[in-house]
């Protein structure tokens, strides 16, 4: 089998806020690789890093520790004003909520135009406006929408225009934060959609934070699991849903709806505590436990975690 292609990679990255010293640790030494045309879920309860380490990709966040890397190329920390450009060009965000990430001010058509008038992007008033009118019909929205407000449009139609927003540019890689999470429920799979399509015609990559395990099962290639900074389990998402290892991940699986009323109601919740791991002495690594499955355990856990897989 051919080798994939890593269009992103994360480097024992370290994200931290506050005083120097005394600072909060909100990532702390997170890796991973993200692979050209897939979409890499990162999982995980709120607080727990997941859109941090987003906002370090695009550079809102500084690293304390680490790299970024984007083919290659390091995109984390001092960059020339020419590779920063470039860097805002091949990597955008979509945003959570639409309604906050929408300016209530400006027009549809400034908003999504609003990156074509960076420094170092000459184009003229014409070539802006068929730019914004393609990126709208590529998201499903009517050319003439860009005389609009944002409160105009409902929630979906905000998120479809915050997407138009982000691929004017024309990004290849797009780390979209909880895109559907502020969505009524009969909208999200809309929008899902949206961003499957965009990726097949576009060979877009994304990196899809989410919540909602049930959600990134079925739009993710891999699931990456993080809880308190850290990522503690990462695999291909059917192999994550046959064979969860860490008790953290199985608390997150536990706590998903069921359709079935009765198989709801007779369900075990499982609850996660970090403090059944003692870490003093032996010290969790990164251990490939099977062919791209990936745990944060010690020796002991190890073992056990293998057992798991034999049965």
């Amino acid at each position: 089998m051919a080798e994939r292609e890593k269009m992103l990679e994360v480097d024992h990255i370290r994200v931290e806020f506050g005083k120097k010293r005394h600072p909060f640790v909100a990532v702390d030494d997170v890796s991973f690789a993200i692979y050209k045309g897939e979409t890499f879920g990162l999982v995980g309860e709120s607080g727990s890093g997941k859109t941090t380490i987003g906002r370090a990709i695009i550079r809102a966040n500084p690293l304390a520790a680490g790299e970024i890397r984007l083919d290659g190329q390091r995109i984390s920390g001092r960059l020339t004003p020419a590779e920063d450009r470039q860097v805002t060009r091949d990597v955008q965000m979509i945003f959570q909520d639409p309604m906050d990430s929408l300016n209530e001010r400006a027009k549809v058509g400034y908003i999504v135009a609003e990156g074509l008038y960076a420094p170092g992007r000459h184009y003229t008033e014409e070539q802006r406006r068929e730019m914004v009118n393609k990126a709208l019909s590529d998201v499903g929205l009517l050319p003439e929408f860009a005389s609009r407000f944002p409160h105009e449009f409902s929630g979906g139609q905000r998120q479809r225009i915050g997407i138009a927003r982000a691929l004017i540019l024309d990004p290849k890689f797009i780390v979209a934060d909880e895109p559907i999470s502020a969505l009524d429920v009969s909208i999200r799979a809309q929008v899902l959609n949206l961003l499957a399509r965009l990726q097949k015609e576009r060979g877009l990559t994304y990196l899809f934070i989410a919540h909602d395990l049930s959600v990134v099962r079925f739009i993710c290639d891999r699931i990456a699991v993080i809880h308190k900074g850290r990522i503690v389990e990462l695999a291909e998402s059917e192999q994550l849903f046959a064979h969860p290892l860490h008790p953290y991940t199985k608390a997150l699986l536990s706590a998903i709806p069921q359709p079935d009323p009765i198989a709801e109601r007779n369900k075990k919740l499982l609850v996660y505590d970090p403090a059944c791991h003692h870490y003093e002495v032996d010290k969790p690594q990164w251990t490939e436990v099977e062919p791209g499955h990936f745990i944060l355990a010690n020796a002991p856990e190890l073992d056990v975690y293998r057992r798991e897989l034999q049965r």
